[in-house]
């Protein structure tokens, strides 16, 4: 559960524009800044692939050496470009290894709904959270078992088991999952669906029109 950190090579970048930001990554390097702390926001750039290989490891943390001062920096956002392919641009927060912090933890489902058996068909509606804990102990994922979900049951974000010293940030009656029977197979299985409501006056003004040609 523990967060792991990562060493990453950064400079300070003197010139900010879109121009500026294609010349650093084409050197290998990636547009940034850092903020927090009630300090001046800092525009960097960072090692490509020192950066990558820490994402790819699952890392949200970073160390890195800014102004001859080591900093750790919370990761809290990454910028692609429209095929999600390149990295463009990243956020991070500096924080203090003691202190709470809020963040978006993704959902991660297991086991299959009891509900499924029965002909329902489950749909996630959240794919994270937005929980509070200790910067050391944010979760890689909040995983939910999801075995005994049925037909017409449901879970908010209240019903979701966080890990110890994890708080929910995120409105509780936010809809998480839920698990319905479509109505194509509620017709099917000859359940009572809900009759299309007839436009009163219709058939009146249809009789009178008759008259009229009549």
């Amino acid at each position: 559960m523990a967060v792991e950190s990562a060493s990453v090579k950064a400079e300070i970048r003197e010139k900010a524009g879109s121009k500026q930001s294609a010349r650093y990554r084409k050197k290998g390097l990636i547009p940034a800044v850092v903020y927090g702390h009630k300090q001046d926001a800092l525009s960097i750039a960072v090692s490509s692939r020192e950066f990558m290989a820490g994402l790819n490891h699952g890392s949200r943390l970073y160390g890195m050496e800014l102004n001859g001062k080591g900093e750790t920096l919370l990761l809290k956002d990454v910028q692609y470009d429209h095929l999600g392919l390149e990295v463009l641009h990243l956020d991070f927060m500096r924080v203090d290894l003691s202190e709470r912090v809020t963040v978006e933890v993704s959902l991660e489902v297991k086991g299959t709904a009891k509900g499924q058996a029965e002909g329902g068909i489950v749909d996630q509606h959240m794919s994270s959270l937005e929980v509070e804990c200790l910067v050391t102990a944010i979760p890689d994922a909040i995983v939910m078992n999801i075995k005994d979900l049925g037909v017409g049951d449901s879970i908010h974000a209240k019903d979701v088991k966080l890990p110890a010293g994890v708080t929910l940030v995120t409105d509780g009656e936010a809809l998480v999952l839920s698990c319905h029977v479509l109505v194509e197979k509620a017709e099917e299985a000859g359940e009572e669906v809900p009759a299309t409501p007839e436009v009163i006056g219709r058939k009146e003004k249809e009789g009178e029109e008759e008259a009229e040609k009549a």
